[in-house]
């Protein structure tokens, strides 16, 4: 049996170091948990790797040297693209390998995120179904309104009171169209190969006709991501509504917002884990999110504009959920990151 293979698809950050914190080996879900590649972090000692770890290193090297175990429960850990975590720290001298350790990473703030989704999932769809009967009850009776409003309109020969029919037929109109969007696809429609990419830009060449001068779009794109399953239109719809949020959050000021794409290894969605999943992510130097909107953030109908519909992100939720995947929300002042997650079929 591959030993590196059977590393491979832990999802615990599995390291060996020697006494001189000298990275010997890392596997995948340490690789995605620093957020740096084994060959880097094969180059470089294990404090080059990281911001702040809840342990001393001095502390690493001296239990290696003296063959003694070490544990260090809830530390923090701030990965180089300042992305913060909780983890439990479990050093273990090698003792057929004088000099080495196996170090091991667990993250303990991801079962809180998985318990965190489930409730999310479970109370948002309680929310969707209150709102679909809720709109199939406004439909009926809205239909008869416009009904007879165009009757009443034929029978009108003054101008100037056709003008008050029209605008209960538009009204009419109008609500129609917002309950079509809060009702919105609840099955998984037809998927076919696509480039995210290739969805990605057809995005931006949409955004960038109408984009503030005073806002700058990026990208950083990993072009090894392979074609995935999808419905295109529902993608690209789900991504617009996160940059469209963005641009509007950075209207006053300006700034810029990334799109950055990358592979995940080893990431639980629901109750299933997935080798292999595309985290694309929508990233602003905005004012962030208003923290007592984050845990309803996805919700319809919740919004934190006085002009905001609150369909937008609850669209993109929806559409992630019928891929099988998930949008996660990290916002705080001078970031807020959106990370659309993707199972990728092998």
């Amino acid at each position: 049996m591959d030993i590196k293979h059977l590393f491979n698809n832990l999802v615990t950050a599995v390291m060996v170091i020697d006494v001189d914190l000298k990275l010997c080996y890392a596997n995948a879900a340490a690789e995605q948990l620093l957020g740096v590649g084994s060959h880097r972090l094969t180059e470089h000692v294990l404090s080059d790797s990281f911001q702040i770890l809840g342990v001393s290193t001095d502390l690493l090297s001296k239990a290696i040297r003296e063959n003694q175990g070490l544990t260090v429960n809830t530390a923090p850990l701030v990965t180089l693209d300042n992305q913060h975590h909780t983890v439990d720290i479990t050093l273990t001298p090698l003792e057929q390998e004088q000099g080495l350790g196996l170090l091991e990473l667990r993250q303990v703030d991801q079962q809180r995120r998985i318990h965190q989704q489930l409730t999310l999932d479970a109370q948002q769809q309680a929310a969707q179904y209150l709102v679909r009967n809720l709109a199939h009850e406004i439909k009926n009776p809205l239909g008869g309104l416009r009904g007879a409003a165009q009757l009443l309109s034929r029978e009108l020969h003054d101008p100037q009171l056709n003008e008050f029919t029209d605008l209960i037929i538009e009204q009419a109109d109008r609500l129609r169209n917002l309950v079509d969007r809060l009702l919105g696809p609840q099955r998984p429609t037809q998927h076919s190969l696509h480039n995210i990419h290739e969805v990605v830009q057809k995005v931006l060449n949409l955004v960038n006709m109408a984009l503030p001068p005073n806002i700058t779009l990026k990208q950083d794109y990993d072009p090894s991501i392979p074609d995935i399953q999808m419905d295109p239109e529902q993608l690209q719809q789900a991504v617009l509504n996160i940059v469209q949020n963005a641009i509007q959050a950075l209207d006053t000021a300006g700034g810029e917002i990334l799109i950055r794409t990358r592979t995940q290894h080893q990431v639980t969605i629901g109750t299933l884990r997935h080798k292999l999943v595309l985290a694309l992510s929508i990233i602003d130097n905005g004012p962030g999110i208003k923290p007592e909107l984050l845990d309803t953030l996805f919700y319809p109908m919740v919004t934190g504009r006085d002009n905001g519909s609150g369909l937008g992100l609850s669209i993109a939720h929806n559409f992630a959920r019928l891929h099988g995947g998930r949008i996660d929300c990290h916002s705080k002042l001078g970031r807020t990151e959106f990370t659309i997650l993707l199972p990728i079929k092998n």
